[in-house]
């Protein structure tokens, strides 16, 4: 058996080869298949064989791509079918016998070559499977062409009732629609109350009646969230929604799911079971109409922007279609023919003062079903009217549709505030803004939902009023604000242009000071003596402004004087305890020099005690008898006794032992202490005294810093008590790890992340001082 012989029987599509060999010996591609030859022919063999006159008007056709030949043995000699008369045609072959040089199709071959010598006759396997769906798709009608392609279609959950996306990406929306990327789509969605049928007029109206949506007659809703499929007959995305009135918890959520739902439609059918048409029909679409021009055309044409979408997406609302289904009551306009359903559907609009603007055209579909089923041919034709008008909705790419659901996903979220909410409408707007309130006057943000995560500030377009407890004034320079700058400033401890400790001692003497980036210093609060007016009547002007959650206060953060000397004295604190108890030894041993009396012998020359031989290690304390001057341990010289022969008296000094019992030194005239020396003496005094005076200066000043620490905190600092852990690395503050407040944000932190240095002008701090990452990393001034 040949190499496509063996292929061909693993049922693969292969080329099929000349099966005459008249020249080409069965190595070249057939090309054409004659009837009356029964075999495939290559292009050298077909002209050859047919060169005699006798042949020349043998039936041939040129073979495409997939072609499988017909059985030869089921038309006979005299051309009549020897079987399969029951669909009056040859079969498609199977198999070709490569002894009898035949086609077969199954019949013929179990009836030719079941048994006998033929049985072991090669064959070459003919995959007939696409040419047998080809011929059939060639013999169907175009219903039955369609009714094929919807076959394998499913419908996925697109958003949940929380209206979280469950399609995790552009790639996995159209993966789940099985379409091409660059397919151009139009969105159908369906809307109504709960059991009037939207799956199932769904199901009938696209997919010929199969469950694609799926249907259920329990009392509960079949449908929860928001579900697509795609119709790849018309080229629609097909939405099915969550109904209306239904019993639901999220009632809010999901009423605002469904304005998202219709803001990327193109087509929405609004369906309806009742006999007669509904206010709350009229009052829906209204409210949508309303909602859809205040909050999603500004949203629509923001998302073409930040997306960089190639079709831009329509602010014009989609097309809607009421289909009115009525079993014991005639249609609308049924009474009046001269007058269309349309007109009678906007006078019904306008007595109750609900106008759909949004909506590019409004139609009116009804059947009235005597018998069922439902008759959806007449809603199938309007909607198949409607998607082929391009006027005002073009289709465009999957992943365009899927940028804007996102978008508008993104922007209309989160949780609704029953306490806050209007009921009288279905779309209020606190469905679609902020919403916080201002924490002084009550008033409501107008700004869209999640504006922060734009860096968009909040706003108010009524005005606030001064509370105490937030203390909610800006200042503005008055100066620069007639000459059309408008320049906030704010009190604070010092001038810019002073360093920390001199701006302490101005404000300790003139108070705060109010500095304009323009103008300077414009006021100081203690300035004169008497007769100090307040900044508001002379160089600044005030504003309320609201307060926001999450927002500090205005004015009264910057006043940080105490803070500012508590860290002096801090640092004071810390750089005379580190000098008293762990200087090095050749600083301490040559201050010591400097001021010891001329009769010590100096340090450098003392390397043990004079009395025992003990020699002295580097953490060992020399002491100097003041009698002798010779250099002693503590054990060897822990005896006192006034020694007024050199000048110690009458208040009892360190003396060796030796020294202590005798009572009395006989010095010479050259022993006796000089004016220079007694001098010396004195500075010794006074350095004893001022190391004894700082080791308790240090001690002293550790009890009021931490009592004094927390009231001299800035307000706007985080109290010490409530920081648990560090707000950036969360580790937990301990012993061995101290507390940082930023000087930005007031927030608790360790070392390791606020050791960056910088002024923070707006708090009052115009020189480096400490900053958290976070706020180090902000843009700008601080």
């Amino acid at each position: 058996m040949s190499a496509h012989t063996q292929t061909a029987e693993k049922g693969q599509n292969t080329t099929l080869l000349c099966q005459e060999s008249y020249v080409c010996s069965g190595t070249d591609e057939a090309i054409f298949e004659c009837d009356e030859c029964r075999s495939l022919q290559c292009q050298r063999c077909e002209e050859e064989l047919h060169q005699p006159e006798r042949l020349r008007n043998h039936e041939r056709t040129r073979i495409r791509p997939g072609h499988v030949p017909y059985c030869d043995s089921c038309k006979g000699a005299n051309g009549n079918i020897i079987h399969g008369s029951m669909t009056g045609s040859r079969q498609i072959a199977v198999v070709r016998c490569q002894v009898c040089k035949i086609n077969l199709c199954v019949e013929c071959q179990k009836r030719t070559h079941a048994g006998g010598n033929r049985r072991k006759h090669p064959v070459t396997v003919y995959h007939a499977g696409k040419a047998q769906e080809q011929e059939e798709e060639e013999g169907m009608d175009e219903e039955t062409k369609r009714r094929k392609m919807t076959e394998k279609v499913v419908s996925f959950l697109l958003v949940d009732e929380t209206e979280e996306i469950q399609v995790r990406n552009e790639e996995d929306f159209i993966k789940k629609l099985d379409c091409s990327p660059d397919q151009h789509l139009k969105v159908v969605s369906i809307f109504g109350n709960t059991g009037d049928g939207k799956s199932h007029t769904l199901n009938h109206t696209f997919f010929y009646g199969r469950e694609v949506f799926k249907t259920s007659p329990a009392q509960e809703s079949c449908t929860v969230g928001v579900w697509a499929a795609y119709d790849p007959v018309r080229k629609v995305v097909v939405i099915d929604t969550e109904g209306l009135l239904g019993a639901t918890v999220n009632l809010s959520q999901r009423t605002r799911l469904l304005l998202k739902v219709l803001a990327i439609s193109d087509l929405v059918i609004y369906r309806t079971r009742a006999d007669r048409l509904h206010n709350d029909l009229f009052k829906f679409l209204g409210d949508a109409s309303e909602a859809y021009l205040k909050h999603f055309t500004k949203e629509l044409k923001a998302t073409t922007a930040r997306c960089g979408l190639d079709v831009p997406l329509s602010t014009l609302g989609p097309g809607v279609i009421i289909f009115h289904e009525t079993v014991y009551t005639k249609l609308l306009g049924s009474d009046h023919p001269s007058e269309v359903p349309e007109k009678l559907i906007q006078d019904r609009f306008r007595k109750l003062s609900c106008f759909p603007e949004a909506f590019s055209s409004i139609h009116y579909k009804g059947t009235r079903t005597y018998n069922p089923p439902t008759d959806f041919s007449g809603l199938r034709r309007a909607v198949e009217q409607q998607l082929e008008n391009n006027t005002t909705r073009s289709p465009r790419q999957p992943g365009v549709i899927y940028k804007a659901l996102k978008a508008l996903s993104d922007r209309f979220s989160g949780e609704i505030p029953d306490d806050q909410m209007a009921h009288s409408s279905f779309f209020p707007d606190e469905y679609f803004t902020c919403s916080s309130v201002c924490l002084s006057c009550g008033c409501g943000c107008k700004k869209s939902m999640n504006h922060a995560k734009e860096g968009v500030p909040h706003e108010s377009k009524s005005r606030c009023r001064y509370s105490h407890q937030y203390d909610n004034r800006v200042y503005t320079c008055k100066a620069c604000y007639e000459r059309g700058m408008e320049v906030s400033v704010v009190p604070k401890t010092s001038a810019s242009t002073d360093s920390p400790w001199l701006g302490l001692a101005k404000y300790a003497w003139s108070g705060y000071v109010i500095e304009c980036p323009n103008c300077g210093v414009v006021y100081r609060s203690r300035q004169y003596w008497f007769g100090n007016q307040d900044p508001v009547n002379t160089v600044v002007r005030t504003e309320i402004e609201h307060v926001w959650p999450g927002t500090d206060g205005f004015l009264k953060d910057n006043n940080n004087a105490a803070q500012r000397l508590l860290d002096g004295m801090n640092f004071m604190a810390q750089s005379v305890s580190e000098l008293s108890l762990g200087p090095t030894k050749a600083v301490t041993s040559w201050l010591t020099d400097q001021i010891a009396p001329a009769y010590w012998r100096p340090n450098s020359q003392i390397l043990s005690c004079n009395k025992c031989n003990t020699p002295f290690k580097d953490n060992d304390t020399k002491h100097h008898c003041r009698a002798c001057g010779e250099g002693f341990c503590d054990g060897c010289s822990s005896k006192t006794r006034p020694v007024p022969e050199r000048g110690w008296g009458p208040a009892p000094v360190r003396v060796c032992d030796n020294c202590y019992e005798n009572r009395g030194i006989q010095l010479d005239v050259a022993e006796q202490p000089s004016d220079e020396e007694g001098g010396t003496l004195i500075a010794r005094k006074v350095g004893e005294a001022v190391q004894n005076t700082l080791g308790a200066v240090v001690t002293a000043m550790d009890i009021p810093l931490g009592l004094v620490k927390d009231a001299a905190r800035p307000a706007y600092w985080v109290p010490d008590h409530e920081i648990l852990h560090c707000h950036n690395c969360r580790k937990e503050f301990s012993i061995k790890l101290s507390k940082h407040h930023c000087r930005a944000c007031g927030q608790g932190f360790c070392d390791e992340c606020s050791h960056d240095r910088r002024a923070v002008p707006s708090r009052g701090w115009d020189h480096p001082v400490r900053v958290c990452f976070n706020c180090n990393k902000k843009p700008g001034d601080l």
